[in-house]
């Protein structure tokens, strides 16, 4: 397959300036991911990924994929399991957008939370060692890695939820009345500020996870375009989502038979965790409504862009509703501690 979207004539000087190669580069999209455009590339005996940012107008702090790089290169010889990140590109114009390259790891990605095709202990395992990673990655010290200011300490959640609510307000699609409700409704029920800092990856999921090609255990964590210096409990939370979410809401685990599967309950994975992590505190309704909020203004994102044309995967324009949906799922999650603040505008 061809790199479309790619000067391959480019790509292929700049990488002959780093490794041995002539020709052309081959290229192969990864797909599934909406966030930055990755290529499997083949360079001479190198195996590689690309990834850059997407063309066109985005939102401002979005698809910093230099942020990526430095994470991945800080944590490469951390106990956090990572590709190693080899070169950053800043220079526009070589491929129109910022780029990285990194070294290609041989595993598995499960998209579907449900694992299908796998034992249920095998299942049960999976979800178990992605809890124990989350924990070892929020065990690092940022100082200690040279991300010191990788972010700003304290008053996490402030800050995030004013940065997010910034970014749904200027999307260019129709306003959704469970968000309103939720930029309103989150900045009053913030938990009281504990000092908690560690890295935060912002998008902790199976589906960022590279997996060994036959034993239960992570290899590689991927898509860390989101980190930042943040709250613990505000990755735990984002973990928790596919217990609050449906199978046709990105591959929730709602309705299914996830019991019966292997998969442990939200409660036992976060327990897991708690067991492997530095001291904390408890897991609140706040933390995952929050990232389900989160979530949704990544869907709005998604959505202007498909708008735009500029959207990486061509199934961004039928995942830009489930920015209504978690939000939906946010109320659901608040009117369990709050009924009075239920979501008015039915069940999905």
């Amino acid at each position: 397959m061809s790199g479309a979207g790619i000067d391959r004539v480019a790509l292929a000087e700049w990488l002959a300036q780093r490794l041995p190669g002539s020709g052309l580069p081959a290229l192969t999209p990864i797909g599934g991911g909406q966030s930055n455009p990755t290529w499997f590339v083949d360079w001479g005996t190198a195996r590689l990924v690309l990834r850059k940012k997407p063309q066109g107008p985005i939102l401002p702090g979005a698809h910093a994929v230099e942020r990526e790089f430095r994470v991945l290169r800080a944590l490469w010889n951390s106990d956090v399991p990572v590709p190693r990140a080899l070169w950053l590109e800043e220079d526009t114009h070589i491929l129109g957008t910022p780029f990285y390259v990194m070294e290609r790891l041989d595993g598995r990605v499960f998209n579907d939370t449900s694992l299908p095709g796998l034992s249920p202990a095998e299942r049960r395992a999976m979800y178990l060692d992605m809890a124990r990673v989350l924990a070892r990655l929020h065990a690092v010290r940022p100082d200690a890695v040279g991300l010191a200011d990788f972010g700003k300490p304290g008053n996490y959640f402030a800050r995030q939820i004013s940065r997010w609510s910034a970014q749904y307000a200027g999307s260019t699609g129709p306003r959704i009345a469970a968000l309103d409700f939720l930029v309103d409704w989150l900045p009053g029920h913030m938990p009281p500020d504990d000092g908690a800092v560690a890295i935060a990856h912002g998008d902790f999921r199976l589906g960022n996870m590279m997996w060994h090609p036959t034993e239960p255990r992570i290899i590689g964590v991927l898509d860390w375009e989101l980190s930042t210096l943040g709250h613990p409990l505000a990755d735990l939370g984002f973990c928790a989502i596919p217990w609050h979410s449906a199978p046709d809401e990105y591959g929730g685990l709602m309705g299914s038979d996830w019991q019966a599967a292997g998969i442990p309950a939200r409660d036992g994975f976060v327990a897991e965790y708690l067991a492997h992590a530095r001291p904390t505190g408890p897991l609140l309704p706040f933390h995952i409504a929050f990232a389900l909020f989160r979530f949704a203004v990544i869907f709005v994102g998604i959505a202007d862009r498909a708008r735009a044309g500029s959207a990486a995967s061509r199934e961004a324009a039928d995942l830009g509703p489930l920015a209504e949906r978690f939000a939906r799922r946010a109320r659901e999650v608040i009117a369990a501690i709050e009924p009075s603040q239920g979501a008015s505008h039915g069940a999905v």
